[in-house]
């Protein structure tokens, strides 16, 4: 059979019919003929997200959609090389050029410290899309006057087409944000029990502690409007890097789960319960007594899960952050802007969602099961497709895998049912996927949830983290693999204010209920 190949790259060429394009991999997505990858899937889960305070980006003073509205301790030197503060170049101490020290020296910590305790901006789908159209320029124009943007008022007549201001303003925006989100994140993994110790963590934490302090050498804003475009064009091309750079977190991460699984199965690890906490009331030789034999599943630590649901939650947030903005700096595209669809269209992504199952489990089994859609056929609503592809493809490749292991190779299999559900006043469009695969015990069910919980070949599941490819969500990967497929879905679908769910019954088979708002106004949750 040969697969309906999707490529979603900065942006597809067509709105509703993604044809011509090719899945290369979740992580590495391109455009034909792109020079560079420049949109992606992120990939996160969120279990149980905590939110510190933020700010809504629709809702920010003007000043931190053009200079930050905070007035920091570190500069930028001339060289765009981040220095110590005026006053210090007043009194003749030396500059500190944070990208040639050390990731553990004290000043380079104080610098992440100081921008881990600013407040991260959340963003929504619909915010995202009017900035892109230029509807936010008046508060770059209000905030400039006298500098040269007072006349910035009127918006692109192609509301498609980013303006060289409205990437200016992005690019602003990104400048400040991104080191805060950043330096969330190197303070998180710094933290966290058992994890932090693992090559691999500790390889992530230093990708994002370079990719700070690179976009700390870039000045804050373009000094006059003349020089705006040339300030954005060397932004994006750090962005780049940086995008690409970090497409392997995913497996590196995982690398870093298995170290830390296998560290506890040998018994490395002392005074690890069951919740993940240490046991300080217990003597090391009573640990040394429990070693071995209290050694819990990784599955089951809810501290480290915490840990994973925060950092992926706020990976997809920073990759959808940039991608949007060098997808903006792409060529339009008909009801683009950037990585959404104005007219996202679940039936048409839903079909190559089932072209790519289906192909991967005819290379796997030799065969697949039917897929019948039914419901709104029709309707279209403002969404990512990515990030509805990615979630159609694991839900449907599980349930194809389900049905043909359980009723056998060369058996009749029983269809299964897609349901695109919407109706005039529904706040959410919910997609069903119905199987008859035989369900999931329900001792299993918290589990399906769990980071590298899987029920592939253990050699399948090592060889994924034995190299640092992007290909773990791919038509090129197994048809079961990592074990993250699930969570990093259930996140998907709730970045943007909604759900996934699954209801199963053992012997016979599984519902998976996906959520997706209509309207696109909820805020992302942001992890603190």
């Amino acid at each position: 059979m040969t697969p309906t190949l999707l490529r979603l790259g900065s942006r597809p060429t067509q709105a509703l019919h993604l044809s011509g394009y090719s899945l290369k991999s979740p992580v590495s997505i391109c455009r034909s003929g792109a020079s560079k990858s420049l949109v992606s899937c992120a990939q996160v889960s969120r279990c149980t997200i905590q939110t510190s305070t933020t700010r809504t980006l629709a809702t920010l003073p003007s000043t931190s959609l053009w200079h930050s509205d905070e007035t920091s301790k570190f500069n930028i030197t001339n060289n765009n090389r981040w220095s110590s503060t005026s006053a210090a170049s007043s009194n003749n101490e030396p500059k500190i050029d944070y990208l040639s020290l050390p990731h553990s020296s004290p000043e380079v910590q104080n610098l992440i410290e100081h921008h881990a305790r600013k407040s991260q901006t959340s963003a929504s789908l619909q915010t995202l899309m009017k900035t892109g159209r230029g509807e936010f320029l008046h508060k770059l124009a209000k905030h400039n006057q006298g500098g040269g943007f007072a006349s910035v008022t009127s918006r692109p007549e192609d509301e498609s087409e980013a303006t060289p201001l409205v990437l200016v303003q992005v690019a602003s925006f990104l400048r400040r944000e991104l080191p805060i989100r950043l330096a969330h994140r190197i303070h998180d993994l710094s933290r966290v029990s058992y994890l932090q110790d693992m090559k691999s963590v500790q390889q992530v934490k230093d990708l994002y502690t370079t990719s700070f302090l690179e976009i700390l050498s870039v000045d804050k804003h373009p000094p006059t409007r003349e020089g705006s475009e040339a300030w954005e064009e060397q932004f994006a091309k750090i962005l780049e890097n940086i995008y690409e750079r970090h497409s392997s977190v995913l497996v590196q991460m995982a690398r870093g789960a298995f170290e830390l699984r296998a560290a506890i199965r040998k018994g490395a690890l002392l005074g690890v319960d069951d919740d993940g906490c240490d046991e300080g009331q217990k003597t090391t030789n009573e640990k040394e007594l429990q070693v071995g034999r209290d050694a819990v599943e990784f599955e089951l630590m809810e501290s480290t899960h915490a840990f994973l649901d925060r950092f992926y939650i706020s990976r997809i947030g920073i990759r959808v952050l940039i991608g949007q903005y060098l997808s903006l700096r792409q060529p339009p595209v008909e009801n683009y802007v950037g990585i959404i669809c104005s007219k996202t269209s679940p039936y048409e992504i839903v079909k190559r969602a089932i072209d790519d199952a289906a192909f991967m489990c005819t290379r796997k089994y030799g065969d697949a099961p039917e897929v019948i859609i039914t419901g709104r056929l029709d309707m279209t609503f403002p969404y990512v497709p990515t990030h509805l592809h990615y979630i159609m493809l694991e839900l449907l490749k599980n349930s194809m895998r389900a049905t043909v292991e359980y009723h056998g190779i060369d058996a009749d299999y029983p269809p299964i049912k897609v349901v695109i559900a919407d109706g005039s006043d529904n706040e959410d469009v919910i997609i069903k996927v119905s199987d008859e695969g035989g369900g999931i015990p329900r001792s299993n069910m918290k589990r399906i949830w769990s980071y590298l919980f899987t029920t592939a070949d253990p050699e399948i599941q090592e060889g994924m983290v034995a190299f640092n490819e992007n290909v773990d969500h791919s038509i090129d990967s197994p048809l079961a693999g990592l074990g993250y497929g699930l969570p990093i879905s259930r996140s998907y679908a709730r970045y943007f204010g909604g759900d996934l769910s699954i209801m199963s019954m053992e012997g016979y088979g599984t519902d998976c209920f996906v959520y997706l708002t209509r309207l696109g106004n909820t805020r992302e949750p942001l992890p603190i």
